[in-house]
This record gives C-alpha cells, structure tokens and sequence, in this order.
C-alpha cells in the first residue's frame, strides 16, 4: 500500500484509509473486527472515527480490535458534533473537547490518539480557546497531529493564522466531502491546502455508493445498499448524480475495472489529497477498495474523468455537516 506525508507534516499514511462509522450499526462488533484486521494486513494504516459513531460504539470496537497491532495503525478521532442535549455537549470549546478526549481514549484502550480533529467549525468559540486547547493536548503526549473537518477555506485560514500567530501547533490535514460527485473543495479549500501545506482526507468520496453504479434512480435502491439500510441517506440522491454513476461505470467497464475502484484511483490523484477514507461492512470489500490504489490511469482516462464530473465543481456540496 502506498503511503504519504499528511499535510506537510512527517506523519506517513496509507493512500487509502478506513473509515468506520458503520461499525456498531449497519456492521456488527465481529464483522467490524474482522474488516479491521484485513485492512491492517493489506497495509492501510489510517483508521478515521469519531466520538459519535454509532453511538460511540465504532470507538469502542476500535478499541478491541487494536489491541495488540495499535502500533500499526494511525488512529484519528474526532469531536464537536452533538454528543447530547446540553448546553455543553457539543462544539469546540475547551471543556468539551477536553472532556470528549479523555471518554475516547477510554473507549479505544489507548492513552493517544494519533491525529485529533474537530467535527465541525464552532461559531460561539473563539478559536483562540480551540487551539490553546488542541495544542495543550499535543503538549501533554495524549494527541500527536490536529486536523479539522467541515470548515469552510476561510475558517480554516483564520485557524492557521493565528496558530502561526501564537505559536500553536496547527492543523496538519482537514476532512470535507470530495468525489467525482463534489468537486466543490477545488474551488478554494484545494488552492489553500496546496498553499498551506494541509492534507485534505475526502470523505464519502463513493458519493454514499453512487459511484459505485449501484443505483437505477432514486426510487429503485438494491438491498443491503445505503439506502435501504438507511432511508434518510435518499436525500443525497439525485438523477445528476445516479447517471454521473452510470457515465462511471461505462468507463470502469471499458476500462476493465470496477466504478469504485476507478473513482478512487481518480481522486486519490487530485492535488492536497493525503488519504482517501472508504467504509466498510464486510472484508470483501476491502479487496475491491484496495484496488484502487495500485490501479493505474492514463491520461486519456483521468481527461474523461474529470469532463464527466466537470460539472459537479459549481453544484452544491454533496454533504457538510455544521453545528446548528
């Protein structure tokens, strides 16, 4: 498996990572046991998840199934979406994160998270307190890296400005929805991270298994998919996107390879990108995902690519989640 730098930082990642907020909900604590250890064994070493997973059930489960390989894997962790009903279960501000730090690392039966981020950008926190924060906890050993996610460019520039300005470690990667169905961030959150030197980790970069060719329209979702699983996820779907996902597999198809795969290997291309993370139900389709890494593209094929999803640079953002 291919690695990278994260960001401009000395951390090392593997170009595909795992993302699991599936498990504890659509996989089962031995299913996702299993799909941890296969992707630790085919060399993917980043493993994503959050305090709100399956209701702190992924962290949990992470926990188990680390025991013994922690040190092969990087571990990233998130906090600062609802955690609850009060008035500080949620957001950015040092007692939260301080407080939703400590119950993680409890759950994943470690006493360090490799990368720490923030869910989501907090309005009613100063920054300032964000990052006097994160950097405190870099200090005290229980977090090595910080990172963001679902911050606009302009919020993520101020973050780093006033880390240089206060001497703060920064955020050294940030997480936002990038597909061949969003290619939203490269209007300024891409030139930015470039600049910066801040690697992005797409997520949902199947477009929720869209890109995968798997839906005939909107009202026609196959079993066990995303949709059936989960009814709400059918917002996301839309005859732009569902013949985007037809276009893909044609492709695929000409191309002798599968539309995941392909839109992977598309993305994990694109300029800033660290780590792509894809989700998981079964080891099986670990296979098909790793493939991706190691699948070649010409130029012809990377031209088609990006003329088809052309279009998806100027739409609305496929998903972003904000505090409301």
């Amino acid at each position: 498996m291919q690695v990278r730098k994260l960001g401009a930082s000395g951390l090392k990642v593997s170009a595909l990572g795992l993302g699991t907020n599936a498990f504890g909900g659509r996989a089962d604590e031995k299913t996702s046991i299993e799909v941890i250890h296969q992707a630790l064994n085919m060399g993917i070493n980043f493993i994503d998840t959050a305090n709100i997973y399956a209701g702190t059930e992924s962290e949990r489960i992470i926990g188990i199934a680390l025991q013994g390989r922690r040190d092969e894997a990087v571990l990233a962790t998130k906090a600062g979406l609802p955690r609850g009903e009060g008035a500080n279960e949620r957001g950015s501000s040092r007692y939260h994160i301080q407080r939703e730090l400590e119950a993680s690392l409890r759950r994943l039966r470690t006493d360090y998270v490799d990368v720490y981020q923030i869910h989501t950008f907090d309005p009613d926190t100063p920054l300032e307190e964000t990052l006097r924060a994160l950097d405190d906890m870099v200090r005290s050993g229980k977090v090595r890296y910080i990172g963001a996610s679902n911050y606009a460019a302009w919020e993520l520039m101020k973050a780093l400005g006033i880390s240089d300005r206060l001497g703060l470690n920064r955020y050294v990667s940030t997480q936002t929805s990038y597909s061949l169905a969003d290619r939203t961030p490269e209007n300024e959150l891409v030139p930015l991270c470039l600049d910066q030197g801040v690697g992005i980790i797409p997520y949902f970069p199947l477009a929720g298994g869209i890109l995968t060719g798997k839906y005939a329209s909107a009202d026609d979702a196959p079993a066990g998919s995303r949709v059936d699983t989960n009814p709400h996820f059918a917002k996301f779907l839309n005859e732009d996107r569902i013949a985007l996902g037809r276009q893909v597999s044609a492709l695929a198809a000409e191309l002798g390879t599968t539309p995941g795969a392909l839109s992977l290997a598309w993305l994990m291309r694109r300029p800033a990108v660290s780590t792509v993370i894809v989700g998981a139900t079964k080891a099986e389709q670990l296979a098909e995902n790793g493939a991706s890494a190691a699948l070649e593209l010409d130029e012809a094929a990377l031209a088609e690519l990006d003329k088809l999803s052309a279009p998806f640079r100027h739409k609305e953002p496929f998903a972003v989640y904000r505090l409301s």
